[in-house]
């Protein structure tokens, strides 16, 4: 079992930057690979960033790759993202997500645990 806490959303001017932090309970979190998606008012909840076991092969949603960084440190059971450059249309619930296998990294059913969601609201 394990529990996902997000923490570090909040209101930023567009241009501006956020880093979300998931805390992951378990001994086992180094099993898991670990994914942020998000969600923006009236649409469904799409991929943003996945980050293998050992952290060495971070796979990016096509759209975000140059402004978004995604890392996790195990020894911490954290999962990081790094947003750059933020625009409006970034404004969303993001959500972390932890799976066990490195297959259909897209695909949200194909994640085992969730969290809550932190709330990224960008002024234009």
């Amino acid at each position: 079992q394990v529990q996902l806490v997000e923490s570090g959303g909040g209101l930023v001017q567009a241009g501006g930057s956020l880093r979300l932090s998931c805390a992951a309970s378990g001994r086992t979190f180094s099993s898991y690979a670990m994914g942020w998606f998000r969600q923006a008012p009236g649409k469904e909840r799409e991929f943003v960033a996945v980050i293998d076991w050992s952290a060495n092969l971070p796979y990016y949603a096509d759209s975000l790759k140059g402004r978004f960084t995604i890392s996790r440190d195990n020894a911490k059971n954290a999962v990081y993202l790094q947003m750059n450059s933020l625009k409006f249309e970034d404004t969303a619930v993001y959500y972390c997500a932890a799976k066990r296998s490195w297959t259909t990294l897209k695909e949200r059913a194909s994640y085992d645990y969730w969290g809550q969601g932190t709330q990224v609201t960008v002024s234009s």
